[in-house]
């Protein structure tokens, strides 16, 4: 038997390294059209923060594949039905939704502006319900499925900041792994804990003028934790328009609300199911 050459050992390594960017980036584009629901071309090259010729490649391939389609009228892109196939072996934390849906509603109706609940999936964090349809101080729908870095939203930095440092581990070596600019900042942020270590003083993380959103710099966030068993399991943003106030005055109108709601959340969690609340 033919030993292989290092030649054909390099040229294997070579196509395998190739091999896992292009599936990177194909999973990079699609969840750019699921999170932005129909994008251009152009759109997409920038969400996905790739060249415009490698876009077109790897959309043609989406749309070959029945995962995404082109609008009739427009020259924009959109996920199918499909793409639920995706997520058909991923079950819903329903005790967590269900208990955090008359809280998050309760919230709203006392200051007004839309909470989301938000779960981490792999280095994203994703919106598992929300009350943006309940009012008018909004921008944006934001439905469940939709995804945001980690580290550049409130919700993400507040599940960091209380993740065990197993966890925490295995989410920084998953960032290292990837060169985006979501990851690179995260890396820049999290490289000293200091960050960290300050939110979990206060009780909450922010994120001034969000960038990963339907309307990029336009709102801004405040972010508490919920846990169960101990464990930090979600998150509940406040999601505020960012020239509506001060990011010191929304913490100080706002923070302590949100904790005591998110505390109330968190007992009824570790309660028999037959003692929870809502």
């Amino acid at each position: 038997m033919t030993e292989p050459t290092s030649e054909h050992a390099s040229q294997r390594d070579g196509e395998r390294d190739g091999n896992v960017r292009a599936l990177a980036r194909g999973l990079t584009v699609l969840q750019a059209i699921n999170r932005g629901g129909a994008l251009t071309m152009m759109q997409i090259s920038r969400a996905a923060a790739i060249p415009y010729p490698t876009a077109n490649r790897i959309v043609a391939t989406l749309t070959e594949c029945g995962m995404i389609e082109r609008e009739p009228a427009r020259k924009r892109y959109r996920p199918t039905a499909l793409v639920q196939s995706l997520s058909s072996g991923w079950h819903d934390d329903d005790a967590l939704i269900g208990l955090c849906r008359p809280a998050i509603e309760d919230l709203t109706r006392q200051l007004l502006w839309p909470i989301s609940l938000s779960m981490r999936v792999g280095s994203l964090m994703m919106v598992r319900d929300s009350t943006h349809q309940m009012t008018s101080l909004t921008l944006h729908n934001y439905a469940p499925g939709y995804t945001l870095p980690l580290v550049e939203c409130a919700s993400g930095k507040a599940w960091l900041a209380w993740a065990d440092p197993q966890e925490l581990e295995l989410i920084l070596n998953g960032l290292g792994a990837q060169d985006g600019p979501a990851e690179r900042m995260a890396r820049m942020l999290l490289r000293d804990g200091t960050m960290l270590a300050q939110i979990r003083r206060q009780g909450y993380a922010t994120q001034a003028r969000n960038v990963y959103t339907a309307t990029p710099g336009k709102t801004s966030s405040i972010a508490v934790p919920l846990f169960r068993g101990g464990k930090v399991a979600g998150a509940l943003s406040l999601i505020f328009f960012a020239s509506a106030m001060p990011m010191r005055d929304a913490e100080a109108r706002y923070a302590e609300v949100l904790r005591q709601k998110a505390a109330s959340v968190s007992a009824s969690l570790d309660a028999p199911p037959d003692a929870r609340l809502g």
